[in-house]
């Protein structure tokens, strides 16, 4: 499927400064895949978007097409500043860029974010001022960005790398500084980080209804001369469903007899059927909610007009291996 690669983030973030020299990576988009074979491609869309309305053509920021590393093409001067924070009225001016995604070369005008909803979105902060001074940059700025380090990976779905924990920008230019990082994960955790790229994959297909979030933890150590900082922050991975668990019927009927006697009230409820599903069900959209049907079975017009069958269903949760998992119980 051309459309069948995902991000494990919707958005990210980066600050960009005044006259930061062409050639400075900004970060690092990756992309999941949904079958084998599948190699991931990055583009980005030609427009900027500023303050919601405003577009204008990109002229500063590149992407790497097989790695998803995001750049600067242009320095961004003072005059460039002025142009893109035109008419914007945060105090901190953004424009934002999406990320299209393909497993195949790209086509001429295949780049409408519409056509991709899991694309991610690249928001850029505008920074009045020059790149700051190593030194004078926190361990937690030097080693993490303001984004929270929260993903999502679909179930049954094939391995690969979704996140790097070295910042590109700091690496650039920091390089007399020495950081390094370790990922903290309880044992058996399918994850693994990769010290040579600092790349954190997911080692094996993941089954939601077993487990639906993990929770690791991120430490990184910064070394300058004898001085050594260290910061932790969580790292967490959530499961996204994906409808593939029959349903189950806690006492093993499918069907209920109704007895009716006469002088009932519309409304009464005669006889009752509960159904179970490991899988969630959304509320939106509301087709969702017909995944299962109540039928009464009879030959009998009469009993069919006046008789129905209501179907109601809320979240339950599972305890599969001590974690916690959502799922639904089907009521009609």
């Amino acid at each position: 499927a051309a459309f069948g690669l995902y991000s494990p983030r919707k958005e990210y973030f980066e600050n960009v400064y005044i006259d930061q020299p062409a050639g400075t990576p900004l970060l690092r988009i990756h992309a999941l895949r949904d079958s084998h074979g599948e190699v991931a491609r990055f583009r980005l869309c030609q427009n900027l978007i500023i303050s919601r309305v405003r577009h204008l053509e990109n002229h500063w920021f590149q992407i790497r097409e097989k790695t998803g590393l995001l750049y600067l093409s242009k320095s961004l001067d003072r005059e460039d500043f002025n142009m893109l924070s035109v008419g914007n009225w945060m105090p901190l001016p953004k424009v934002r860029l999406h990320v299209f995604l393909s497993s195949h070369p790209f086509q001429e005008k295949e780049c409408d974010s519409a056509t991709c909803p899991k694309c991610p979105t690249i928001f850029l902060s505008l920074i009045n001022a020059t790149a700051p001074a190593c030194s004078s940059l926190t361990a937690r700025q030097l080693c993490f960005t303001e984004m929270d380090l929260s993903f999502h990976i679909k179930e049954n779905k094939p391995p690969g790398t979704f996140h790097q924990l070295q910042l590109p920008s700091v690496h650039h230019l920091c390089q007399n500084l020495s950081i390094s990082y370790k990922l903290l994960a309880a044992e058996g955790m399918p994850f693994r980080y990769n010290e040579n790229t600092t790349g954190v994959s997911v080692t094996q297909r993941l089954d939601r209804e077993e487990r639906e979030r993990y929770e690791l933890i991120a430490k990184c150590t910064v070394r300058e001369g004898f001085r050594e900082m260290q910061v932790e922050v969580p790292f967490l991975v959530n499961v996204l469903d994906e409808d593939d668990s029959p349903p189950f019927l806690p006492n093993g009927t499918d069907t209920a007899d109704a007895v009716v006697e006469f002088n009932r009230k519309e409304g009464t409820v005669l006889a009752t059927l509960t159904v179970y599903d490991a899988d969630t069900t959304p509320v939106y959209p509301p087709e969702s909610r017909k995944k299962y049907t109540g039928t009464i079975i009879t030959d009998d017009p009469w009993i069919s007009e006046t008789f129905r069958v209501e179907h109601v269903f809320d979240e339950i949760h599972f305890s599969p291996n001590g974690s916690q998992v959502r799922g639904t119980r089907h009521e009609y």
